[in-house]
């Protein structure tokens, strides 16, 4: 015989099921703007029927439905699309520091402009041949220091940019390694509250979604591998464990440098910062430092004319004569100050006390023509009186022709102490060439960025479509739960007015 209260408790069952589904409905509302929260379902089942009792089988026909209940709540995910976006998260990391690293050289460059280093040479070459044509004129000299000291000048800021944006990733790095352990701490903190929650027999489904957040940050900082055990998240990098359930093997820039040197790390923000420090920012540092040096000492030949007096003789050549010299210093050697009796010019360009040769950084005007304009050489010529005395024919301009035309003579151009090759060219094609090939670099950067950034994107999509929240539908199913919730309370509502009737109205008859 079937029990007589069965129908209240299969309305309970449902009243109670139907009310965790309104629940569930209203917690996804409110999370339906919460980073990394993922929608939840509740899982109904039929409640197991029951037949009537007796010795062998029940003699009623089937069996009687007990209702409904709801076994779990759980989230909505897939692990798959978890690691397509890491993958691709790595991706971005890396190329977003690339990208915004050569945008900031571009800037320091500024080419085409009327700072930057392509005009102020213009003007140190048109310097020259505004003297040439009155090699004596104090203003025209003046003039010609003035745009040297502004080469250099620019030469030392740009370099001083450099060194800035160097450090600047380099204690980045150290920020991002902070940041990682962080989240590290974090993850195995939540491995620990999953572990714990689950082992009762519950989802742990909002701090999974924690995990999954911070794991998604993590991966754009460091390329990791992860995988699910029972001891929680085990996340690697490389051959290197980092996270092992609770037990944390803590990262260190050190041990960045190092995985990036062996080829482990290979994505992450991180990644992107020494790959822009170690070749972006130090190799146009080092073409920098080329240009500066070859400017001042870079072998080139040119020919002399006729009539040219050696410095240490006083014989003037009778046929034009071709010299290899080296560089800006060497030609401004071989020509004469104004000064008497007759004086050979210096070094134009002199390093910094402390440095051990001229680079970017310690590039500077010779401080004797910096404190008088009368030490720039710009004469070829001398003559000798009849006492003996040398003096310089002032008017001559031989050499700042010369120095005029070096714009367009080939410089040897010697990188063989970064791994280059000696390179022939003019000093404009050759910062063309550099400022060219940075403006390649930074576009086709920019291009993977923007590639990546869309696959990103549309995994993202993807998985925002699995376990995103949608409000409407939200809205549809609060409806739906709400309904069966009334008629399960019309139900209750129903048998309980039939109980009422049985109980009161039983054995009332004839009274």
């Amino acid at each position: 015989m079937r029990s007589t209260f069965h129908s209240l408790e299969t309305a309970k069952r449902s009243i109670f099921t139907q009310q965790a589904a309104i629940n569930t409905v209203g917690h996804n509302i409110s999370n339906a703007n919460t980073e990394g929260y993922s929608r939840q379902r509740v899982t109904m089942v039929n409640s197991r029927p029951i037949e009537a009792f007796g010795m062998n089988r029940s003699t009623a026909p089937g069996q009687l439905g007990t209702g409904v209940e709801f076994t779990s709540i759980t989230r909505i995910r897939n692990a798959f699309l978890d690691e397509q976006y890491r993958e691709q998260s790595q991706g971005v990391g890396s190329l977003e520091i690339q990208t915004d690293t050569l945008s900031k050289l571009e800037g320091y460059i500024n080419e085409p402009s009327d700072t930057g280093i392509r005009t102020v040479l213009e003007n140190f070459w048109n310097s020259w041949s505004d003297l040439s044509k009155d090699p004596e004129n104090v203003t025209g000299r003046e003039i010609l220091q003035e745009n040297a000291v502004a080469l250099v000048e620019t030469f030392n800021e740009l370099s001083r940019q450099l060194t800035d944006l160097d450090n600047d990733l380099t204690s980045n790095i150290d920020v991002k390694v902070s940041e990682a352990n962080s989240l590290l701490q974090t993850i195995s903190s939540l491995n620990a509250e999953i572990r714990k929650i689950e082992s009762l027999g519950d989802h742990a489904n909002d701090l999974r979604d924690q995990r999954d957040l911070m794991t998604d940050k993590l991966s754009k900082i460091v390329n990791i591998n992860v995988t699910d055990t029972d001891q929680g998240y085990t996340i690697s990098l490389g051959g290197a464990t980092l996270l092992q359930g609770e037990t944390i093997s803590p990262l260190t820039s050190a041990g960045l440098e190092t995985a990036y040197t062996t080829g482990d790390l290979i994505g992450g923000e991180v990644h992107g910062m020494i790959v822009s420090r170690d070749n972006y920012v130090a190799g146009f540092q080092q073409q920098l430092d080329t240009l500066a040096n070859t400017l001042a000492n870079g072998e080139f030949q040119v020919t002399i004319p006729a009539g040219w007096v050696k410095p240490g003789t006083t014989v003037p050549t009778t046929t034009d004569e071709v010299v290899t010299v080296k560089g800006i210093n060497g030609l401004h050697k071989l020509g004469y100050t104004l000064a008497d009796p007759a004086t050979a010019g210096e070094d134009f360009f002199t390093f910094k006390t402390g440095a051990t040769g001229i680079t970017a950084a310690s590039i500077q005007l010779n401080s004797s023509i910096a404190a008088d304009s009368n030490k720039i050489a710009t004469s070829l010529r001398t003559k000798t009186d009849a006492f003996g005395v040398t003096t310089v024919v002032k008017g001559n301009n031989g050499l700042s022709l010369l120095m005029s035309e070096l714009k367009d003579i080939k410089f040897a151009f010697d990188e063989t102490a970064t791994g280059g090759g000696v390179t022939t060219a003019t000093v404009n094609d050759f910062y063309g060439a550099v400022v060219g090939a940075l403006g390649v670099q930074s576009q086709e950067a920019d291009r993977l960025y923007k590639n990546t950034q869309t696959q990103l994107d549309q995994v993202q999509s993807n998985r925002l479509s699995v376990s995103g929240v949608s409000l409407d539908e939200e809205m549809a199913d609060l409806i739906k739960y709400q309904y069966a919730y009334s008629a399960s309370a019309r139900f209750m509502t129903t048998f309980d007015q039939m109980l009422e009737k049985l109980i009161n109205g039983t054995g009332m008859v004839g009274r």
